[in-house]
């Protein structure tokens, strides 16, 4: 997906599915290229490609066009339930047959055109997963330890990248510190290495996208930017003592517990 130098590091991705220019137009008012990064396709074998190719933060399925083909892009939620879905609707067909389908679907919210034009990133933001993710995470930081300040702003960044990956420099740009002040503060007093911080996060990211019926584990390095599967499976075994297939079943909780039992320091 290519995105503008004006995006924010972190803005969500969205994957909006439609045919008509009607809605393109909207989208891309909605979703500017300084708020978020906005992919349009036109079929949903599109949307699920994307969907394998990297991370997407929510999708948009515009159900006024498409007709089946619309509808087997908004199927995809039942087999990605941690990216969140909307169907977009125009007023004269957002009766009780498609809210009822889009319910069937577990589509997260139907928008409605010419109603919610003004909200649309209003409404999809807090829902999606970056968000989400980050908000789940967000006092997690006393599990491991990281009282001080510096650290715990360091965290904020990490947790925001939604499992992305995060080059020290940057957290350190963000915070207006050198890297190696940073570095050399966070893992102050038996604190953890910030490098091993950052790969638990990415690793608490592909633990949740595991879950989905959707992803097996190859797409799920391929989605967070893992080199491999073997990179993954390599920074499950040395963040949290485990192999990758147990990801499927263990919970953010569970990493960060195996996490603090020896395995939070790594070289600088």
């Amino acid at each position: 997906m290519n995105t503008d130098a004006s995006t924010p590091a972190f803005a969500p991705t969205v994957l909006a599915f439609t045919t008509r220019e009607k809605a393109r137009d909207l989208l891309r008012r909605s979703f500017t290229r300084r708020r978020a990064r906005l992919h349009l396709v036109r079929t949903a074998e599109a949307v699920g490609n994307a969907l394998r190719g990297s991370l997407v933060d929510a999708v948009v399925v515009d159900v006024c066009a498409g007709g089946d083909e619309a509808w087997a892009a908004a199927a995809l939620a039942r087999q990605m339930p941690s990216i969140p879905f909307f169907a977009l609707a125009a007023p004269r067909l957002a009766d009780a047959a498609v809210l009822g389908r889009c319910a069937a679907l577990d589509v997260a919210d139907v928008l409605i055109e010419g109603v919610d034009d003004g909200s649309l990133r209003e409404l999809v933001t807090p829902l999606a997963f970056t968000a989400r993710f980050a908000t789940a995470l967000q006092g997690a930081h006393s599990v491991l330890g990281l009282d001080a300040p510096l650290q715990q702003r360091a965290w904020e960044y990490v947790v925001s990248a939604g499992g992305r990956p995060v080059r020290t420099n940057a957290i350190a740009d963000s915070l207006g510190v050198t890297r190696e002040h940073l570095s050399r503060s966070f893992a102050a007093s038996g604190a953890p290495n910030l490098k091993r911080v950052i790969d638990l996060v990415r690793l608490i990211a592909a633990a949740e996208l595991a879950k989905n019926p959707g992803y097996d584990l190859a797409e799920v390095a391929v989605v967070l930017g893992f080199a491999s599967p073997s990179h993954l499976a390599n920074t499950a075994h040395r963040v949290a003592g485990i192999r990758a297939a147990s990801l499927t079943r263990l919970r953010a909780r569970d990493l960060l517990i195996r996490f603090t039992q020896g395995r939070s320091r790594s070289r600088v």
